[in-house]
């Protein structure tokens, strides 16, 4: 009978006391960005504004799904290269499906504290970014002149507005 007891108390301890994303997932999830051309400058700025990522393309890191306690992350990719248009994709996380295993197996303490706090219970939206990165072309050919107003002919000179 003690045998049984013990058994029962160990089954519930495991219950309670585990939490289900934090094993079977993880709180830091991998992201690959991939430019056309490649060679872009890569910049990720967390929600904050703190850069967490600075390199060149193709590039790979590894970003944390949590920024505290029942608080997700967000990161912004800002793709710059010369010659082209700068690029921005946001990367949003997401509820990991992993975080729902606590109603059946991880207990009260994994879905209110240990998921929450280590971020676990969040994901990254993507793994991929592949951007194409868009040519600068100036078709304009104009400019600005200055010129004297002396140098101005007099038929025009009557269509100009003071400010």
């Amino acid at each position: 009978m003690k045998k049984i007891t013990n058994v029962l108390l160990l089954i519930v301890v495991i219950t309670v006391f585990s939490s289900c994303a934090s094993i079977v997932s993880r709180s830091s999830w991998p992201l690959n960005v991939n430019t056309t051309p490649g060679g872009a400058k890569v910049e990720i700025t967390d929600r904050k504004g703190v850069v967490v990522f600075n390199g060149i393309s193709p590039a790979f890191m590894t970003l944390k799904s949590g920024d505290g306690f029942f608080v997700k992350q967000s990161y912004t990719v800002k793709l710059t290269m010369d010659g082209y248009a700068e690029r921005i994709v946001p990367v949003n996380c997401t509820l990991n499906g992993w975080y729902v295993g606590n109603v059946f197996i991880g207990g009260l303490l994994g879905m209110l504290i240990v998921d929450p706090a280590t971020g676990a219970m969040y994901r990254l939206e993507r793994e991929f970014i592949d951007e194409t990165l868009i040519q600068n072309t100036s078709s304009t050919g104009s400019s600005l002149k200055v010129v004297d107003i002396s140098s101005i002919p007099a038929s025009v000179r009557e269509h100009l507005v003071r400010i």
